[in-house]
């Protein structure tokens, strides 16, 4: 397996229109959740991922399950919780391209993952586990699980790839700074973006950002700027990679989870630094093109199109 995640997976519901959710009538239904959303962005670009959790025993449970199956993602890990429900998310839209989102998540099925769910062989067997802020974010338990899924992976040497993905519905700034950079100072790879990361350490330079994670052991950190691009430094080399010109955004969500998955991909096939930026920058740029958190996510041929470096056959 390449790639190995787990988090909490919502079905998510668009409006068909702008304003206030109580003006509006219908909606579109789709999945989430950041975790997933890469790994189905990775599966999309040839690798083996798996992708775990809890989910309710209901119809919105099987049609993330489903949804998710159908993509490539090895699911075999996820339990069906009986006793708590599915997680659901509704988008609202004003004139501005990033939603305002609310959660239906307090009490779920994935809220209730613990240590017990981690299975030591799925993790160890993975070239890179992949954990994002959000998860310990859900409950106590789930915080719980993270580290001991760190632990297994740094006990048997299977790299770790960290984004931070602050969420301030979900918990307040002290507990998230206290809990996220512990968890940054185990990881290999930091993905995290400028604005969440200056809430973090309280820095805006991304040359003193990358170098507070790298001091603390990090290998690889790659800050997200937005429509700029991205910024990526090791301990031997950097990088600023520009970013590409979006003329008309349709959703900004799942844009970062897919930058996450083009850099890992890139990663995994032995690319250099600078062009593994580039894949990451087109990957999220793609993302936007569509509404829905997973729709945009390209195919490997998709993105070399995008990026001018394969001929796209029109007709």
């Amino acid at each position: 397996m390449d790639i190995v995640t787990f988090g909490e997976s919502m079905v998510v519901f668009t409006p068909h229109t702008r304003g206030p959710l109580r003006h509006v009538h219908t909606f579109s239904k789709s999945i989430g959740g950041a975790e997933m959303n890469l790994a189905i962005a990775l599966a999309r670009l040839g690798h083996s991922t798996g992708w775990f959790s809890r989910l309710g025993d209901d119809e919105f449970g099987r049609f993330i399950l489903n949804s998710v199956r159908a993509e490539g993602v090895d699911v075999s890990r996820v339990i069906i919780d009986k006793e708590s429900y599915t997680g659901i998310l509704f988008k609202e839209w004003y004139y501005n391209f990033d939603p305002n989102v609310y959660y239906y998540r307090k009490g779920s099925a994935a809220s209730k993952i613990c240590v017990d769910d981690i299975d030591e062989n799925y993790i160890k067997n993975a070239k890179i586990l992949h954990i994002t802020g959000i998860t310990p974010a859900i409950s106590e338990s789930a915080t719980e699980a993270v580290f001991k899924a760190v632990e297994i992976a740094k006990r048997n040497k299977v790299m770790i790839s960290f984004d931070p993905n602050l969420r301030l519905k979900l918990w307040n700034i002290e507990k998230a700074r206290e809990i996220l950079l512990e968890i940054a100072e185990n990881a290999d790879i930091v993905l995290p973006g400028l604005n969440e990361v200056k809430l973090l350490i309280g820095q805006d330079d991304h040359h003193r950002i990358a170098d507070y994670f790298l001091s603390r052991g990090v290998n690889l950190v790659a800050i997200k700027l937005g429509k700029e691009g991205c910024y990526l430094k090791s301990k031997n080399e950097e990088a600023y990679v520009a970013g590409y010109k979006i003329e008309k955004i349709e959703d900004t969500v799942g844009a970062g989870d897919g930058f996450d998955a083009g850099l890992l991909a890139g990663i995994l096939r032995g690319l250099p630094l600078k062009e593994c930026g580039e894949i990451a920058n087109a990957i999220g740029a793609m993302a936007m093109l569509v509404k829905g958190d997973v729709e945009g996510y390209p195919y490997w041929e998709q993105v070399m199109e995008f990026m001018g470096k394969k001929d796209k056959i029109e007709r």
